[in-house]
């Protein structure tokens, strides 16, 4: 896989990171990226994220969450569009992920969003992933 997908590798690094119980987890940045932890954050399904510079190089640090139980909050971070088969999606075509109990993330003309802030902004867009 390597980094012809830097998304779908975050995710899965994310996903990795989670089942082995890490605080966080560090993943090369880039605007993509941050937009995606953005919106992560802002559903709860981090807790936290930053950007650490040294040198060369900017790393995108995520802060992961756990429920009470010290379960991953994020239980499966699915990528939909990949570089080799982009998904696009229509406002009114947007999937509601475990019928409303997961998210998906889209990147649209208004930025990168979540379902409902897409359905909301009335704009469709990629469909980068599904999370639940």
């Amino acid at each position: 896989m390597g980094m012809t997908d830097p998304v779908a590798d975050m995710l899965t690094r994310i996903r990795n990171a989670g089942l082995a119980k890490h605080k966080k987890v560090d993943i090369p940045s880039s605007r993509l990226k941050i937009a995606i932890a953005d919106v992560l954050k802002d559903l709860g399904y981090i807790k936290n994220f930053k950007t650490v510079a040294d040198d060369s190089f900017e790393t995108l640090r995520v802060y992961l969450k756990y429920d009470e139980q010290n379960v991953p909050v994020i239980h499966e971070i699915e990528r939909v569009s990949k570089p080799s088969r982009r998904i696009y999606v229509g406002c009114d075509e947007i999937p509601k992920v475990k019928s409303g109990l997961g998210c998906a993330i889209l990147s649209t003309s208004k930025g990168v969003l979540s379902d409902e802030g897409a359905r909301r902004a009335e704009v469709g867009g990629e469909l980068i992933c599904k999370i639940w």
